[in-house]
């Protein structure tokens, strides 16, 4: 059972990245977006750790259900940024402002998520006893990954537009040496 959910998550992960290419029209956007599951993976981590509880199938469907949640918080700032290169922004500018507009829906919809999650991470409803850790994971990796997303995220898709834009200008000069030498 561990070994199907293991290969769910990284088929999820896969699903998750070709979805976004196409959402996107791109790669380097998604791939910044995914910087952010390490961070809840590793909040969910420490969560059971805290309580006390294993790692066991409902700990396992909690992190399967992270992938969706926390990519969720990152294409809501990475989507903002891409509208806002669109209408001419810089890089880090659009970074900054589209932190600042959507950092209070980013915040809204993670803490709705870990309150609702509570009752069933104290054992306060029936059927806790199965569920319990698939509500610590939740909440876990949605706070850490909630706080560290606003700065992760931001930074990697900087770094890898940095990247694209140097490989993007070897290549054209790479170009243009080649027209210079085929027109003498």
């Amino acid at each position: 059972s561990f070994n199907q959910m293991f290969i769910a998550m990284i088929a999820s992960v896969f699903i998750v990245y070709l979805i976004m290419v196409l959402a996107f029209g791109n790669g380097t956007a998604p791939l910044a977006i995914l910087f952010s599951l390490p961070l809840a993976a590793i909040g969910g981590l420490i969560a059971l750790l805290i309580t006390g509880e294993s790692i066991n199938i409902t700990s396992l469907i909690g992190f399967l259900m992270l992938i969706g949640v926390v990519v969720t918080n990152a294409i809501v700032l990475v989507d903002r940024v891409q509208q806002l290169r669109e209408e001419g922004y810089e890089v880090r500018e659009a970074l900054i402002e589209a932190g600042l507009t959507r950092l209070r829906p980013i915040i809204m919809t993670a803490g709705a998520t870990i309150i609702a999650l509570m009752p069933l991470a104290l054992g306060l409803s029936k059927g806790a006893l199965i569920s319990k850790g698939l509500a610590v994971v939740v909440i876990g990796g949605l706070t850490t990954s909630t706080l560290l997303t606003l700065v992760v995220v931001p930074v990697a898709y900087d770094l890898i537009n940095g990247v694209v834009r140097r490989l993007f200008r070897k290549k054209n000069k790479a170009v243009d040496v080649t027209a210079t030498t085929a027109a003498h």
